[in-house]
């Protein structure tokens, strides 16, 4: 059974960093694009960042360009999202997802190409 645990989350000011993780176990977790998405209240669930099953290519939504850097360690089964520069706005519920395909070379942005998803962990960025 595949199971992903994020930590990390917590309360920050504005300009303030924190390091999101998502332990994954159950899966050949380096064989996965794994994927970070964000969901505040009343919005949405939208794509944050993926790295590739290599880590050898990322992607980043346009709002956390230059700000956030995803980030794999395939010895350790874990991704992470570094998030600088942290804004009010990105405070939302953020969760870490895996690609449904093996080994594929990029899933998209869309939550329905990730099949399975950790609980989540509160981010909130106060003014």
């Amino acid at each position: 059974q595949v199971q992903l645990v994020e930590s990390g989350g917590g309360l920050v000011q504005a300009g303030g960093s924190l390091r999101l993780s998502c332990a994954a176990s159950g899966r050949t977790f380096s064989s996965y694009t794994m994927g970070w998405f964000r969901q505040a209240p009343g919005k949405e669930r939208e794509f944050v960042a993926a790295i590739n099953w290599s880590g050898g290519s990322t992607y980043y939504a346009d709002s956390v360009k230059g700000r956030f850097t995803v980030s794999r360690d395939n010895a350790k089964d874990t991704v992470y999202l570094q998030m600088n520069s942290l804004k009010p706005e990105d405070t939302a519920v953020y969760y870490c997802a895996t690609d449904k395909r093996r080994r594929s070379s990029w899933p998209g942005r869309s939550p329905a190409a990730y099949d399975y998803w950790g609980q989540g962990t509160q981010v909130t960025i106060s003014s």
